[in-house]
């Protein structure tokens, strides 16, 4: 009854003051515009970033979360390829067929590369291995000092959730190196990438980043990391009976793969420079008002980061990252200025977080899962943190009437926010393309990893729907491009509806008497443990 009670209140005030967006677009603006240089993890302009969100937190009465003030610093180890200075060759019967990085494929450096490398190839299918369901595409190979061939994904038969979870680094990092691979070239699935290869390729000129903190390296022994463009694979797959069309086949049908060795060797030479960088987290918290519940803490997060200047797209080379994510941190922004200005209080502290190097690989929102700057024996163990509501990305393109929700089905903190979400006359699905892996790849993964029951939510359609179409036009044209700037169509009255609708959610979970739990079949119930 009382759950009832606060989303019949929540729905009236959602009703009476439904919110028109234009001091969230405010907020994007400031955070979007060329003068921000898109706020490339570590640079000067991602700090002006910081400063600018930590101000803001100030205004709205949140109270600095550490001893650094609103600003956790966190240290990266930084790597950027030097092309010019490195190469990919196959070689088969000592013949060297020299590939075009770029065009061919490219190096990645996520990874920090040896200098060289050379190494039979195998195609190990999805190089997925999940013991839950008795799966292991490594079984019965001899891959130890092989480079692997995969496509990502995985079969049909694995639930959507579980199969991201083994595709995320970490987890995969444990069996390569149990395996002995020296090294992982992936190709890149047309069917499901988000951007393009014309577009994608562009992306190995970015600084790549590890976290400097050694107990949280992803160190998998792996010599070299490769993508392979998916319309040039035929170099790969010459004289082993197999080729692409057929693989990409098998993975539509949700199908296993077969594994078979390939003909030739990679000769691999790569140079890199390194640096040492740091940038920042900001975290502020609104205290809560119940003395039994205001050491538990309900997160809202989104991330500040994005990828800065790079190569240029139709003579633009800013990289603003407006609905990526400068909209998320100014959904932070805006409610937490709708909470002061209401003087709402909640039993439950609010602790928001605007974080770094989430392009990076969720590394800003790692690392304070690890080191949370609010204090308390508990917290240490994860025990004060009890749910993450997530806001990446959630792209207002269209008016809010359906939200797709991340992790819908595996908490308790799922059927709340359905109630939330149909108190206000929002319908909610759960993941309609979990072979995109978007489960894994946003700042609530970071949480759920230590435990918090966690979701993503964001602007959701059906399929065959023309809100499917603009979703997929936005993400081929403007996804990881330039063009993700301030001057591109939103609906900013559906924003401001997101973000109440959020808010109210967070002040759902900060006021109910029972913290949020994992469903009884949930896998990721065992990091609560």
């Amino acid at each position: 009854m009382r759950r009832i009670l606060i989303l019949t209140l929540a729905a009236g005030l959602f009703a009476a003051a439904v919110p028109d967006g234009a001091r969230w677009w405010r907020y994007v603006e400031a955070l979007a515009n060329d003068q921000m240089q898109g706020r490339n993890t570590g640079s000067p302009e991602h700090l002006k970033a910081a400063q600018y969100v930590a101000a803001e937190f100030e205004k709205s009465g949140l109270k600095p979360a550490g001893e650094h003030g609103y600003i956790q610093p966190v240290k990266f180890k930084a790597r950027k390829l030097v092309e010019s200075g490195s190469s990919l060759e196959l070689v088969r019967d000592g013949k060297a067929e020299r590939l075009a990085l770029g065009e061919d494929a490219i190096i990645g450096v996520r990874t920090d590369p040896a200098d060289s490398v050379e190494a039979p190839l195998v195609f190990a299918g999805y190089g997925l291995t999940v013991p839950e369901m008795n799966y292991d595409d490594f079984a019965g190979l001899d891959l130890r000092g092989k480079i692997i061939v995969t496509i990502a994904g995985g079969p049909s038969h694995i639930p959507g959730p579980l199969k991201s979870h083994y595709q995320f680094v970490t987890e995969r990092a444990r069996f390569l190196k149990q395996a002995g691979v020296a090294g992982v070239a992936t190709i890149q699935n047309p069917r499901t990438a988000d951007i393009p290869w014309s577009r994608f390729t562009l992306s190995r000129f970015q600084e790549a980043m590890s976290l400097a903190d050694p107990s949280l390296s992803d160190n998998a022994g792996l010599k070299i990391g490769v993508v392979i463009n998916p319309d040039h694979a035929g170099h790969w797959f010459a004289g082993s009976g197999h080729d692409l069309k057929e693989l990409l086949a098998l993975v539509d049908a949700g199908k296993p793969l077969p594994r078979f060795p390939l003909t030739p060797t990679l000769r691999a030479k790569v140079k890199v420079d390194r640096r040492e960088v740091e940038s920042q987290n900001v975290v502020a918290v609104r205290p809560g008002s119940d003395p039994a519940l205001k050491s538990e803490y309900v997160v809202l997060s989104a991330h500040l980061d994005h990828v800065g200047v790079g190569e240029p797209i139709n003579g633009d080379r800013i990289y603003n990252g407006a609905m990526d994510d400068a909209s998320g941190v100014a959904s932070l922004l805006d409610i937490a200025a709708t909470l002061h200005g209401a003087n709402t209080q909640t039993k439950r502290s609010l602790l928001f977080i605007a974080v770094t190097g989430e392009e990076k690989g969720l590394l800003g929102s790692r690392y304070f899962a690890a080191h949370p700057t609010v204090v308390g024996k508990q917290l240490a163990e994860g025990k004060q943190l009890v749910a993450d509501l997530n806001m990446d990305m959630f792209l207002p393109l269209y008016p809010l009437h359906l939200l797709t929700v991340w992790g819908l089905n595996e908490s308790d903190l799922g059927d709340l926010a359905r109630s939330v979400s149909k108190s206000l006359d929002v319908e909610v699905q759960d993941d309609p393309e979990p072979q995109r892996n978007v489960f894994i790849r946003s700042d609530q993964y970071s949480f759920i990893r230590r435990g918090v029951p966690s979701l993503m939510m964001a602007f959701g359609n059906r399929k065959g729907s023309k809100e499917e179409e603009v979703a997929r036009q936005w993400l081929t044209n403007r996804y990881h491009a330039p063009s993700d700037d301030l001057n591109q169509p939103v609906d900013k009255r559906a924003a401001g509806q997101y973000n109440r609708l959020m808010m109210t959610l967070a002040e759902a979970v900060a006021n109910n008497p029972q913290r949020p739990q994992w469903k009884p079949d949930s896998f990721f119930r065992r990091f609560a443990q």
